[in-house]
């Protein structure tokens, strides 16, 4: 697909995407020199995230390799060498069912959100640890923010990602009965009181609970059901067997006084549930096994280059080990990202947030959250996706450098 060509977005110069590659960073350097200073500048807290699966889409790539072939095609061809498949040529051509796949869609979506990201700091000059304070990612996402946070090298996370995807495929294969998941939206009032009666239904709470059939943990995991994700102040994602996951609907609606609105995700498997203890497991033993591209090092480097936000505590981690150990867990436990991003915008006052990766999911929830929409003052929330939105962001954020922070 051959490149549009975007308008003059920086003032006096053309489209970047219009010059021959070498020499988009230099020409965009000498315009607004201050992306490339050494010395870090006081700026508005700044973070960037990442999505998870179920962005996937063929051809997904194609655009940042046609615009930055320098930086992207080295990059797909190492992701090929490295995990002995051709994923490169399954994002590029699909067919879909193929790329769908949980083994494929993981660490193809991974690597498109490095690569965006890449290209930023190759072909612009951007400076990820002078322009950025703070990484978080959804779900599979929380591996390209260990990433930019430094804590992981991407060969590594391409493989913990690759293999971590496969079991998760066998797990839902294995199964003997439908799963999924289910996303759930109500009024944001409701929800807090909707969360406790799915806790009262499941037996989440310990002894002397209402479940109709014995706690939720007592079942075989295959119908075992979770609250995989927390995704805004009025959606949350239910993670298990379908079954189990309708009698809990039918409870809610006939005598839990709730009627939120079902949703069924595309996904024929039951993440962050105990289905996937398997994958889990596999993770703790995989952290724990040295570097396959830094000989005698750890797989995890601590410390990073900057914080990374936890989807298990919604807080930064806090050690070596702990992000062992709950990056594994994740694969069971709920994603808290509602919790978060309030956490980052309340408490660490972050005013700029950049979505870096396929789809604009992300970018809703969070901007849903605080109330912000493109470049404000002091602020704003963004998601990159496309080249064509590279000339934008950097511009915002140049407008946005030397907005006042909130104390």
């Amino acid at each position: 697909m051959a490149l549009t060509r975007p308008p003059r977005l920086l003032s006096g110069v053309p489209s970047l995407l219009a010059l021959p590659s070498t020499l988009r960073a230099a020409t965009y350097i000498r315009t607004v020199g201050r992306w490339q200073s050494t010395t870090p500048r006081k700026h508005p807290k700044t973070a960037i995230f990442f999505p998870g699966q179920g962005v996937q889409r063929v051809g997904m790539t194609t655009d940042w390799v046609d615009a930055f072939p320098r930086t992207v095609k080295p990059m797909l061809e190492e992701v090929d060498e490295t995990l002995q498949v051709p994923l490169s040529r399954i994002i590029a051509e699909g067919p879909n069912s193929r790329l769908m796949a949980t083994e494929n869609a993981q660490p193809a979506i991974m690597i498109t959100s490095i690569i965006i990201l890449r290209v930023l700091e190759k072909e612009f000059g951007f400076k990820t640890n002078e322009r950025v304070d703070i990484t978080l990612g959804h779900s599979l996402g929380e591996f390209a923010a260990l990433v930019a946070a430094g804590n992981l090298r991407e060969p590594d996370a391409l493989r913990l990602v690759r293999r971590r995807a496969e079991v998760m495929a066998r797990c839902s294969k294995e199964v003997g009965e439908e799963v999924g998941m289910v996303a759930l939206v109500c009024e944001a009032q409701h929800l807090g009181p909707m969360v406790e009666a799915i806790h009262d239904f499941l037996g989440h709470h310990g002894e002397g609970s209402k479940a109709d059939s014995g706690t939720d943990y007592d079942l075989p995991a295959v119908q075992q059901v979770l609250i995989a994700n927390v995704n805004s102040k009025n959606q949350i994602v239910l993670s298990g067997s379908i079954k189990r996951i309708n009698e809990l609907l039918t409870h809610l609606r006939q005598f839990a006084g709730h009627d939120p609105r079902a949703v069924r995700l595309k996904s024929d498997s039951p993440f962050h549930s105990p289905l996937m203890k398997p994958a889990a497991t596999l993770l703790t033993q995989l952290l724990d096994q040295p570097s396959q591209v830094a000989k005698g090092e750890d797989t995890v480097i601590w410390p990073g280059i900057m914080p990374c936000v936890s989807n298990l505590s919604a807080r930064p981690f806090e050690s070596k080990q702990q992000l062992k150990d709950y990056l594994a867990r994740q694969c069971v436990e709920t994603v808290l990202w509602h919790d978060s991003i309030v956490y980052l915008h309340t408490e660490e006052k972050v005013r700029r947030w950049i979505g870096i990766g396929p789809g604009k999911v992300g970018r809703n929830l969070v901007g849903k959250e605080v109330g912000m929409k493109g470049a404000v003052k002091g602020g704003g929330v963004w998601g990159i996706s496309d080249p064509r939105e590279v000339e934008a962001l950097l511009r915002d954020l140049d407008s946005t450098e030397a907005g006042e922070e909130e104390e």
